[in-house]
């Protein structure tokens, strides 16, 4: 699959690069882009959720009534977990969620959400360039000029380039991210992928030596 080169104005460069058919072209694995995608919400959640039980509620261990003749169950201290106050039943506990996956399985995930992006036509390939310094209106420029305004972007760049990251910061609809670092969930939850020339061979190089 080829594409055109655009520039930062939006317009043709007249030069366009070729798309390998190993990474952007392969037939969409579904169950792989769900365990990647169920891989990454579990590896975000923190698991710092705490309840106490009855042997941690603050209060008297003081029996509350004569165990026999008051006609209703029989109770112990005022920590029980069925009166109003007391210790919690199966309470959650700080835990882990994270779990591991096979590379393998990974690499095949990432070529799924990227072929599928492929061949819906939501791929641009833009020129490399950077910003002397991080200007956001620069940024929102760049993406009037490309006509993506109001999508959900992900800009894929070659290497760290931090004025352009802090650039695309502040833009809600955008994410700035190195080739190396781009995961299933973030190219799946993007409607346009901008792809930097230079993050193109990156990938190339990332996504075939890692077979």
């Amino acid at each position: 699959m080829k594409l055109d080169i655009l520039n930062i104005e939006g317009k043709s460069t007249g030069r366009s690069i070729e798309l390998s058919e190993d990474i952007f072209g392969v037939e969409p694995n579904s169950h792989a882009v769900y365990l990647a995608v169920k891989q990454y919400h579990a590896n975000q959640r923190q698991g710092t959720h705490s309840s106490k039980g009855r042997s941690q509620v603050k209060g008297s261990t003081r029996k509350l009534k004569k165990q026999k003749g008051t006609g209703t169950a029989r109770a112990g201290d005022i920590k029980n977990p069925i009166f109003r106050g007391g210790g919690r039943l199966f309470g959650p506990k700080p835990r882990d969620y994270s779990f591991k996956l096979n590379k393998k399985l990974k690499l095949v995930a990432k070529k799924s959400v990227l072929s599928s992006k492929a061949a819906e036509g939501n791929i641009l390939v833009v020129e490399d360039f950077t910003f002397d310094a991080p200007k956001t209106r620069e940024f929102n420029t760049v993406l009037q000029n490309l006509a993506l305004t109001g999508n959900k972007i992900l800009f894929v760049t070659t290497d760290h380039d931090n004025s352009l990251n802090l650039s695309g910061r502040n833009v809600k609809s955008a994410k700035v991210m190195e080739a190396k670092n781009i995961n299933t969930y973030d190219v799946l939850n993007a409607k346009k992928l901008v792809l930097s020339e230079g993050s193109i061979q990156r990938l190339n190089n990332l996504l075939t030596n890692a077979e």
